[in-house]
């Protein structure tokens, strides 16, 4: 399969916390020219592109199928400015403070982007005590450096202000690596598969790029109110901790054995019917396919199965290692097996 990595990159370069996801939206709105019937923006920012099904054959049902996936990162918002002009954040999705010391971060405000620095208060390592030095820190005591007075951080930083973690994305063996494959990998996913899709699909299809997943499914709930689909596939990235220091039972999913098929997560159940179709679709059609239990996490897809009446769904997971840094890695094989099996099931 023949995908265009260089889109990919860009999508994890660009700069989106949630409520703040406009860069990625415009990114995304240019890419679904000439490849949906129509596309429209919601209250919430959702970017929704339809695509209608053909006319269905004597005893077919056409489905309404709506597709998620987010287009939000981790990241911060700006929540005090002190009188020296440092800034203390709001941390927004979950964060592991030990990926956090001394990181390149930028501010985004109305006017300009900023380059700092985060790091957490406190001594350096030449003066700080054995045990200051085996602490790690909480993510309330991190700031941001802007290196200019307090002035004039004050005339130019808002409260409410997006701060992203810097990091350029690259290819590094078989895989790509750079911040926010969560979810810009499933993102990207999605727009190959309408780029692909050069017939009609089997059913009318939804293909949602939600906003403000990483703060609670939230636009997630909003378009699967408004689409209101009758089967729900939800596209996210999973764990895969087949790394040195972790049992092989705690990997989740390993990097390059194919795609995940949720059957569990905190957020949802996956409807067994439909893991038990994509199942014996994958091995039809010979897509590499993996089965995933996340014990703690969520997807859009917990927020469309509990749409109005309920709907049925499951979520499609990208193994990823180091997620929720600034590292995270997908491998390419499981890119191209996530887009073929969701291309066999639309097709």
């Amino acid at each position: 399969m023949n995908l265009n990595l260089d889109r990919l990159l860009e999508l994890s370069n660009l700069n989106g916390v949630p409520g703040r996801e406009d860069a990625v939206r415009e990114y995304v709105k240019r890419e679904l020219s000439g490849l949906a019937d129509e596309v429209r923006t919601d209250a919430m920012g959702n970017l929704i592109a339809f695509r209608a099904g053909r006319e269905p054959q004597e005893g077919e049902v056409r489905e309404r199928v709506m597709l998620s996936a987010h287009m939000d990162e981790i990241g911060f918002l700006v929540r005090h400015i002190d009188e020296r002009g440092f800034l203390r954040v709001q941390a927004l999705g979950g964060f592991d403070p030990r990926n956090l010391f001394a990181r390149n971060v930028t501010v985004q405000t109305r006017e300009a982007a900023l380059p700092g620095v985060l790091t957490p208060g406190g001594r350096p390592i030449h003066i700080s005590s054995p045990e200051d030095r085996a602490k790690v820190p909480e993510l309330k005591s991190f700031f941001v450096d802007l290196g200019l007075s307090g002035p004039e951080v004050r005339q130019q930083v808002r409260v409410g202000d997006m701060v992203t973690l810097d990091q350029r994305a690259r290819r590094m063996g078989q895989l790509i690596v750079g911040k926010a494959m969560d979810d810009r990998a499933s993102v990207f996913m999605q727009l190959e598969v309408l780029r692909q899709l050069q017939q009609a699909p089997r059913h009318d299809v939804y293909a949602v790029f939600s906003t403000q997943e990483e703060v609670g499914l939230r636009g997630a709930s909003t378009a699967a109110y408004a689409v209101q689909p009758t089967i729900g596939i939800g596209l996210d990235v999973t764990l895969a901790v087949d790394t040195p220091g972790v049992e092989a039972d705690e990997a989740v999913t390993r990097m390059g054995d194919g795609i995940g098929i949720k059957v569990y997560d905190s957020s949802m159940i996956s409807t067994r019917w439909l893991v038990d179709e994509f199942v014996d679709l994958a091995e039809r059609e010979g897509v590499a396919y993996q089965l995933e239990v996340l014990s703690l996490g969520g997807t859009d897809g917990g927020a469309i199965q509990l749409s109005r009446e309920g709907v049925p769904t499951l979520t499609l997971s990208l193994p990823t290692r180091y997620i929720h840094s600034v590292t995270e890695a997908v491998h390419i094989s499981d890119l191209e097996a996530g887009v073929a099996l969701l291309l066999a099931y639309l097709r």
